[in-house]
């Protein structure tokens, strides 16, 4: 009994000992990483500290400059001064544009002082101006991120339709037109034809600002599948068909993006304005006063001028066999004049509805051999296709291509189209 009585005792004690330690190391653990301090931290735009100053947006108005801008601010003159006097390579105030956003940070008081000025030249470059003592300008860059997506849609109206009903950009929407121009004719599309895409979108803080590239097409018109598969043989990124051809041709098919025909090439046609029966030898594109206007292909300007039934106008010669030009433009380029050289694509002019027009459109004209004929329906001679070093790498790049095409979800024949 006595040695059970120890043995207890005995056992207690190095419990109570063992409760003691712990107590001990807790105690240590506490001491050495509690508590700890979270840093306050001061709310900022574009890097300036806003805490107790306020915030203004707006954009640059029409005929507005920079100076004007700060003058109304009340930016002093001596740092207005040190702007204008910039390096060009630094920032450029002759580049300021309407319609850009901008941004003031000015003391929260009676005072207003500017304390900075951000202006944005587009969604990724902003220039950070800070007023102190003296000017200091810091040129920035937002991270830019590329998405791959993948979209699909069914045609049950008409393309536009299509587009504002899966919130399409039209930048995705003129890439994929031009790239199947010659072999679809976006006009006279037909109720059902469905479409796949998987695209390349340049994203800034999650918003899309522009499209990369289109990484892969299906498009089902009037039950025949069309594919588009990008392609590079040393010479640029190219599109060809699942067999190898290319989809693209010397020229390119619409002169401004894809937009409503309003008046087609006839032989005869009731004139808007002479109120006469009359051939009409050019297609007719409707689009806004100032849309721009790009040349289907590489060339020399023939003619750039006015005249009392085409307006303004430009003529390009491309080759020894096609010549195209473009009427009653709002305006021609600057720089474009006879004999000089353009490229594929390159902005010539803008449309408008100068000369003999009832409204804002570009007549298309197009010569073949020194023929006037039918811009849409002439037969252009195909790109190179796929050469035959390449044709294996080619078809190993086809087949991955229209396996994850083909993985795309339909959309609904019901509702109109599926975004993913």
């Amino acid at each position: 009994m006595q040695k059970l009585a120890i043995s207890f005792l005995y056992s207690l004690l190095l419990l109570l000992f063992s409760m003691e330690q712990k107590k001990e190391y807790v105690q240590q653990v506490s001491t050495t990483y509690f508590p700890v301090t979270i840093p306050h931290i001061m709310p900022a735009r574009y890097g300036v500290p806003v805490m107790n100053q306020r915030v203004l947006e707006d954009k640059i108005k029409r005929n507005q400059f920079l100076s004007d801008v700060w003058r109304e601010y009340n930016v002093p003159a001596r740092l207005i001064s040190q702007m204008a006097a910039l390096p060009r390579s630094v920032f450029d105030v002759r580049k300021v544009a309407p319609e850009k956003k901008y941004t003031l940070i000015y003391s929260d008081d009676s005072l207003k002082t500017p304390k900075a000025f951000i202006y944005e030249p587009n969604p990724i470059d902003y220039i950070v101006f800070k007023f102190d003592d003296s000017l200091s300008v810091e040129v920035c860059q937002r991270e830019v991120q590329l998405v791959e997506k993948e979209i699909s849609g069914v045609i049950e109206t008409t393309l536009f339709h299509t587009i504002a009903q899966l919130g399409i950009s039209y930048e995705l929407t003129n890439k994929f037109v031009d790239i199947f121009a010659w072999q679809v004719d976006f006009q006279r599309l037909q109720r059902g034809d469905e479409f796949k895409l998987i695209y390349e979108e340049l994203q800034v803080e999650g918003r899309p600002i522009a499209i990369r590239k289109i990484n892969g097409i299906y498009f089902n018109h009037f039950g025949k599948p069309h594919y588009a598969i990008p392609f590079e043989q040393g010479e640029g990124l190219d599109y060809f068909d699942e067999n190898g051809n290319s989809l693209r041709k010397a020229l390119l098919k619409y002169p401004i993006e894809f937009t409503r025909i309003s008046s087609r090439y006839s032989g005869s046609r009731f004139h808007p304005v002479l109120k006469v029966n009359r051939p009409h030898l050019g297609t007719d594109f409707a689009a806004p006063t100032g849309t721009p206007i790009r040349s289907v292909g590489d060339g020399i300007v023939e003619e750039a001028g006015f005249s009392s039934n085409n307006g303004n106008y430009v003529k390009i010669r491309h080759n020894s066999t096609y010549t195209t030009q473009y009427l009653h433009m709002s305006k021609i380029a600057p720089g474009i004049h006879r004999g000089v050289r353009v490229k594929q694509a390159q902005w010539i002019g803008n449309v408008g509805s100068t000369g003999l027009a009832t409204g804002p459109h570009l007549c298309y004209r197009f010569w073949k051999n020194g023929k006037q004929v039918d811009a849409l329906r002439v037969e252009l001679p195909p790109s190179q296709p796929v050469r035959a070093d390449n044709r294996q790498r080619f078809d190993e790049f086809k087949t991955e291509v229209m396996l994850r095409l083909q993985a795309i979800p339909s959309a609904s024949q019901v509702v109109l189209a599926s975004a993913f």
